[in-house]
């Protein structure tokens, strides 16, 4: 027979899922089968079913408008199918027999391959990311295959060697990663042998696997739907006690997390629910469901519910602070996460320190603002908080972390410390105190399974069932207990004379505490040293609150109900599956965590859950339904603060005052005392209903009634002092009065919109405030400096603000606006020292000029020293550049193309830097050419002067002849008028090895017969050599001759050089004469071409012939070449079909031929002669 069942869902929050036979939304059976079916498996994505029976047939089904299909048969009638797997993607199953045969087949029915291994099957299991295969055999083997079928290694299995014997695998389950991994580097792989021994790993060949005795004859294993729980089912048999089937519940740590017990002999199969909510179980011939409420990072301080769950688009934790009253949430994402505890006013994050068995503790606000943080050497297994200490727990080893709840700062002597003087200490729970670390030690054989601590005290309980009780801080061991059960969770009510102890089977039961009574003189609480194990038990609880209140109280779940415990005496159960936040007042607040889980970031106010006791149920009934009289009577006969409260607050609603004023004196309610006085001075009815309203916080109801009496001022004072600016707001409209106090409550509004960081809604109502500094923060943190700038010239001359706003505007590099602010602010001195701060040289002088700041060049002139100093000579020639010293910029850059020249440097570097230098230099002539403007250097200009004409011509003509006098001069000075000479000389030197590189012999001659006018920049000896191999090349042996003998003259050739240039030059001389086959422009000895100082050419006989800078060619019709307006070089036509830029100085070409002053290497048309 084959069913498939469809369980319903939860229909509320809060309430437990339906696990009976009745909470079936679908129960169909499929025919197909003809005997027992043995295997099946879900391809959830395809919507798919696979089942086989004992006879070997496998049948497909399909899901279609809610019923279930068969879709295909099939049946080799060889062999029984012991394990098959769909992969991770749906998209291929394979198929194991038990004779060997392993067939692989697509979704679509198609078998991909199939192969004989000659050996008998077990399991089978897909690894994650469906490339790889393991199986198992019968003498418990474990072999590895990729998806292709072919063997790769075997899986070590270290399980098999603590056992020591042979047995069979009957788990194997490699899970799927589909949600994600529980955390990076947890296990994923689980192999299971039949006597109980398992092992976990993160892959197939991990060595570092984790080794488990469950303790039980195991029959099957299966992780949850996120690979963060594993369930282990089996049998427990001792000779004492007949068998019992139980499942065992693991962490991917290893971690043991609870016994569940099982009515029947043997569970044959189990699954879990998506989701991991709950798990089925196949007992004998029943299933059984069981709810799993799972291990949730989670806690609960100062009205805030602190909570952690994954994202499938960040690797990090998001930990969210859920604030119940407000139902705002603050969440910030954690790396490593490892759990959360809370209490007090904080709560405590554990993650994963960078080194291994390092741990962080992380101490939080309840916005999640870090307030304090330590490190641990301890990976806590369990973990304790109280409002001053953090207790974690390894197996053997407990650090205690006393911090200062006030301040944040950890100080032992400040909380009450006397021995230790460490704020912090690590010990062993078998050896002595240790201040600090842990010595390297054996395991503990009693390892420690829970703790908690109170403002007192510590308690460490461990598998033997003893706990041990420590003093806090002094950490000084005082009694040791025994318990009959072995402890997972340990909590004290309130006043620490009654433990509570859950197990590992889930069973809830009590420790009395015996305190001695404290010695005459001494203050605080007694630590308790004996103790009785109460007989009374519940079975099946997974979570229990003691009241904080009243010490007989608690509150607990036990399977999918909540139980208010008064005593040891039940009151009537509530269904719910939600966590137990807290108990005070009789009322146990209680949030459905699963839902909040889903939720992520939003949380819903449904999620949150109130819990009223018998008691404050009935006082309830009791108020509406019978006389005041009888309710104080049940009131007296179970006395409460919360009874009395609930009596006091319906008395003043019934104006019955004595009877309000006795019931706050009983619950010592003073501010009631202090209501009830003022109450009875009122001489009106509705005045007293108004502040009855207040008082019981309706506030609405408050503010009706303040309206009907006309009185608007004390409903919008309510408002105020409460708070809630936005309703006050409304009200202060309204009422069309008052704008001094509509201006304070805008004001407000803006601050609670910038305390949230909503900076836009918060300028708009600090512009509505006229706010100006409020405002100004606000538009900082917006980003908006166009609405700084509209402020700024909005605010009048000399406001303090002003300087702010330069301060803003300064840290976010607008210098414009800076300066603009500090000047309307009378600070020209600050305006000037954002600019140099800001690298703003050029406003930096012009501010100098403007308002007589003579500081500003001793300084640019010292930044710059520095610079060079630090080898930045190209920073310093920019900062110059920025402050218009072109003079000092064309200086440095010709240095230091002069210094790279003799180191070897790139030639097109140099060149670049000879063309920088010349603009620096036209720039420079442009800025003396401007009358008036500035000096030849570039420092601040005196107070214009009344001059005629020809003054100012004659002092701009001595500037210019000044300029030239100074590029003459040798003795160290840098000349400035050879700039572009020098860039010429460096443009035709690449030129020329273009032309050579590419073959072109002849055009390389003639650029390199230019370089002959250039060895003043060049060094003659490469001049030269070049010359002769491109002469030698192009067949000009007579060219080439002449570059011998050039270079056989130069004085820094080198004898041993010199010789082999001459047996070089016979060489090549005896088989070629040295002749030119023709006589070209460029071979003419030109030694009357020079250039002048200005550029413009000598006197000669006709006009000028240039040299393309694109070619190295002379042209020999200028009116079709076009001239640079930059560098004044030409260009021919015929280069400038396919080039819009000067090959010089890559400044664009103008449109059609020009004329310009000659500064290019030009011949004079006589001496243009073939």
């Amino acid at each position: 027979m084959l069913k498939v069942l469809k369980l319903e869902e939860a229909k509320a929050p809060g309430n437990a899922p339906s696990a009976s036979g009745q909470g079936l939304n679908a129960n169909q059976t499929l025919q197909g089968h003809t005997d027992s079916v043995v295997v099946a498996a879900w391809n959830e994505q395809h919507n798919k079913l696979t089942t086989s029976d004992s006879n070997g047939l496998i049948i497909v089904w399909t899901l279609h408008k809610g019923l279930w299909f068969e879709e295909m048969i099939n049946n080799r009638n060889k062999s029984v199918v012991r394990d098959m797997r769909w992969a991770a993607d749906g998209s291929r199953i394979c198929i194991v027999y038990e004779d060997g045969a392993v067939i692989m087949g697509g979704v679509d029915g198609n078998r991909i391959w199939g192969k004989e291994l000659g050996s008998e099957l077990v399991l089978v299991a897909w690894s994650p990311d469906s490339r790889r295969l393991l199986y198992c055999t019968p003498a418990g083997e474990c072999h590895i295959m990729d998806a292709g079928g072919n063997p790769i290694s075997q899986v070590p299995l270290r399980c098999k060697d603590s056992y020591g014997g042979e047995s069979e695998i009957v788990g194997l389950e490699w899970y799927s990663g589909q949600e994600r991994y529980y955390e990076p580097g947890c296990a994923a792989l689980a192999v299971c042998l039949c006597t109980g021994q398992m092992q976990l790993m993160t892959d197939e060949l991990d060595d570092t696997c984790l080794v488990i005795n469950t303790g039980m004859q195991v029959s099957n294993i299966k992780w949850n739907s996120n690979g963060s729980v594993l369930a282990v089912s089996g049998v427990i048999a001792n000779s004492n006690s007949p068998a019992a089937a139980v499942v065992q519940f693991y962490s991917c740590y290893g971690q043991h997390l609870r016994t569940l017990r099982v009515p029947g002999s043997s569970i044959n199969a189990l699954a879990w629910e998506k989701g991991g909510l709950r798990i089925a179980l196949a007992v004998e011939s029943f299933v059984y469901f069981a709810n799993v409420q799972p291990s949730y990072h989670w806690g609960y301080f100062a009205g805030t519910v602190v909570y952690a769950f994954s994202k499938a688009d960040r690797p990090e934790a998001c930990v969210v602070f859920w604030d119940l009253q407000t139902k705002e949430t603050h969440a910030k994402y954690v790396k490593r996460l490892v759990t959360i505890r809370a209490a007090g006013q904080h709560c405590i994050l554990v993650t994963r320190g960078e080194e291994t068995g390092q741990c962080n503790l992380i101490l939080c606000n309840s916005i999640g603002t870090p307030v304090d943080s330590n490190t641990m050497m301890v990976e806590p297994l369990c973990l304790a908080m109280t409002a001053t200490h953090v207790v974690a727990a390894a197996k053997d080893t407990v650090f205690v972390w006393l911090y200062n709840p006030l301040t944040g700062s950890s100080n032992m002597e400040s909380l009450g410390g006397s021995k230790l003087a460490q704020s912090e200490a690590t010990f062993r729970i078998d050896a002595a105190l240790s201040p600090r670390g842990v010595e390297s030690f054996q395991g503990s054989k009693d390892p420690i399974t829970a703790v908690t601590a109170a403002p007192h005290m510590l308690l460490i309980g461990r598998s033997s069932g003893d706990f041990v009780v420590y003093t806090l801080p002094d950490l000084v061991p005082v009694g040791r207990h025994t318990l009959r059960c072995k402890p997972q969770a340990l909590a004290l009510n309130c006043n620490f004379t009654r433990l509570s102890i859950i197990d590992f089977n889930g069973v809830l039961s009590f420790y009395d505490f015996h305190v001695p009574p404290l010695q005459p003189g001494t203050q605080g609480i007694g630590v308790p040293t004996a103790g009785e194990h109460l007989a009374a038990e519940r079975k099946d609880v997974w979570s229990m609150v003691w009241s904080e209140d009243s010490p007989d109280l608690f509150a607990m779940m036990e399977k999918g109900r909540m139980y208010i415990f008064r005593g040891l005496d039940p009151e009537e159960p509530i269904q719910s599956t939600a966590r137990l936040c807290y108990f005070k007042d009789l009322e146990v607040t209680a949030v459905t965590l699963d839902e909040v889980m889903k939720a992520g970031t939003q949380p819903q106010a449904e999620h949150l859950l109130q819990f009223e006791t018998r008691s404050l149920r009935d006082t309830r009934q009791l108020l509406t339904t019978v006389p005041m009289a009888d309710t104080l009577q049940f009131v007296e006969q179970n006395p409460h603060p919360r009874l009395w409260q609930a009596l006091a607050e319906h008395a003043l609603k019934a104006r019955n005052f004595d009877m309000a004023e006795k019931s706050f004196v009983r619950c010592a309610e003073y501010q009631g005392i202090q209501a009830v006085k003022q109450l009875r001075r009122l001489d009106t009815a509705l005045k007293q209903d108004a502040e009855i309203a207040l008082y019981l916080k309706q506030f609405d109801e408050a503010e009706t009634l303040y309206r009907r009496m006309d009185r608007p001022d004390l409903a919008i004072d309510m408002r105020m002092r409460l708070g809630e600016w936005f309703a006050a707001e409304k009200l202060l409209k309204q009422s069309n009065r008052n704008d001094a106090l509509l201006v304070l409550v805008w004001n407000k509004i803006g601050d609670h919109h910038a305390d949230r960081q909503n900076w836009y809604k918060a300028a708009a109502y600090y512009a509505q405030a006229k706010n100006s500094e409020a405002l100004a923060e606000a538009l900082y943190h917006l980003e908006d400096f166009e609405g700084l700038e509209q402020l700024t010239a909005a605010l009048p001359e000399e406001a303090p603000l002003l300087l702010q706003l330069g301060d803003q505007f300064q840290s976010v590099g607008l210098c414009q606006q800076a300066a603009a602010a500090y000047i309307k602010g009378g600070d020209v001195k600050r305006a000037v020292d954002c600019c140099v701060a800001l690298s703003q040289w050029d406003q930096a002088v012009a501010l100098a000029q403007q308002y007589s700041i003579p500081q500003v060049h001793s300084l640019l002139f010292k930044y710059a020293a520095m610079l060079l100093d630090q080898q930045k000579t190209m920073e310093a020639v920019q900062l110059y550049r920025k402050a218009h010293l072109h003079k000092e910029a064309a200086q440095l850059l010709l240095q230091l193309a002069q210094t790279e020249a003799a180191s070897h440097a790139p030639p097109l570097r140099l060149k670049k830097l000879y063309v920088l230098a010349a603009l620096e230099v036209d720039q420079l002539k442009a800025r003396m050419l401007n009358i008036g403007d500035q000096g030849a250097t570039g420092a601040p200009a005196r107070p214009a002067q009344q001059s005629s004409e020809t003054g100012t011509a004659a002092q701009t003509l001595a500037g210019l002849v000044e300029l030239e006098g100074g590029g003459e001069q040798g003795s160290g000075a840098v000349s400035l008028v050879n700039a572009w000479h020098g860039a010429q000389a460096y443009h035709y030197w690449l030129l020329a090895h273009r032309h050579l590189y590419a073959g072109n012999t002849d055009a390389a001659m003639r650029t390199a017969l230019h370089l002959r006018k250039y060895d003043d920049v060049l060094e003659p000896k490469d001049v030269y050599s070049l010359l002769g191999l491109t002469a030698f090349y192009n067949g000009f042996f007579g060219q080439c001759s002449k570059a011998f003998t050039r270079l056989e003259s130069l004085s820094t050739i080198e004898q041993t050089k010199r010789e082999q240039l001459a047996d070089l030059a016979m060489a090549i001389f005896m088989r070629d004469p040295p002749n030119d086959p023709k006589s070209l422009y460029e071979t003419k000895d030109h030694s009357s071409v020079k250039l002048s100082a200005l550029g413009t050419a000598l006197t000669g006989k006709g006009s000028k012939r240039q040299v393309c800078v694109a070619s190295g060619k002379v042209i020999k019709d200028k009116c079709s070449a076009v001239c640079c307006k930059t560098c004044k070089q030409y260009t021919s036509s015929a280069e400038r079909q396919d080039k819009d830029i000067c090959a010089m100085c890559h400044s664009p070409l103008p449109l059609g031929p020009s004329s310009s002053i000659m500064t290019s290497l030009s011949y004079p048309d006589a001496d243009m002669e073939e």
